[in-house]
């Protein structure tokens, strides 16, 4: 009897590598910026072209600079209130310490950006594109990024309060350490996402919506209510 429970111990071992094995990690951004100039601007500017550049400590709230294109850049400390970047492209860029509230990235490109130690609310970012992009520390709420397309993007250590990921398409995403309050997975497409590191997950909507995700046991038990309710299942 002891072979056969030790048999059994280790098939399921066995079994659980196998699932471990079949979620794909996300690949992480390796950015090292050049040495960069000192921006002297006085504003964003629609469709400008920003090469090589660190801004630090800039007040942008209420400028605009739709359509704009960040390479090789370093935002410090910067404030980005209503700021109006609608369709810029961020790559190869690093953003630390940057805060505002109705920043609107809506349709914008991120790839191969850290973004650290943010605080936002409100950021517009739906239908934008996240490839490989890792959001390390901050907190930021009500994150909007209804259809848009995350790929290889890690959310590392983060506060996320009522993240709207209503009709994205995620692929090779990852929460680490974070705390995810209110998420809205409605109408999304899930792929090797991996929240079993999540310090704390509350799913508001599109519990529905889950499969492509993986969650470790103790979540499964802290989801039983929201996958019952769900499922039209009462517990009495």
């Amino acid at each position: 009897m002891n072979d056969r429970r030790g048999g059994a111990g280790r098939a399921a071992g066995q079994a659980s590598a196998k699932g471990s094995a079949k979620v794909k990690k996300a690949r992480r951004p390796q950015v090292r910026l050049p040495p960069l100039a000192p921006w002297a601007g006085r504003g964003l500017e629609p469709d400008g072209d920003y090469d090589g550049v660190e801004f630090r400590d800039i007040d942008f709230a209420g400028q605009e600079g739709v359509g704009a294109r960040f390479m090789d850049c370093a935002l410090t400390a910067c404030a980005l209130d209503e700021a109006g970047l609608a369709r810029a492209r961020f790559i190869d860029s690093v953003l630390s310490d940057v805060r505002g509230v109705g920043t609107d990235l809506a349709e914008a490109t991120l790839r191969d950006v850290e973004v650290v130690d943010a605080r936002l609310g409100g950021v517009q970012l739906h239908g934008a594109a996240l490839e490989r992009v890792v959001i390390r520390g901050g907190k930021i709420d009500y994150l909007n990024l209804r259809k848009a397309r995350l790929k290889d993007v890690v959310f590392d250590g983060c506060v996320l309060v009522e993240p709207d990921f209503g009709g994205a398409r995620l692929e090779r995403v990852e929460f680490a350490g974070c705390v995810l309050k209110g998420v809205d997975f409605s109408a999304a497409t899930l792929t090797d996402v991996d929240l079993r590191d999540a310090a704390e997950l509350g799913i508001a909507r599109g519990v529905d919506r889950m499969g492509g995700a993986v969650i470790s046991p103790a979540q499964l038990m802290d989801l039983a209510g929201v996958f019952a309710a769900e499922l039209g299942v009462r517990v009495e």
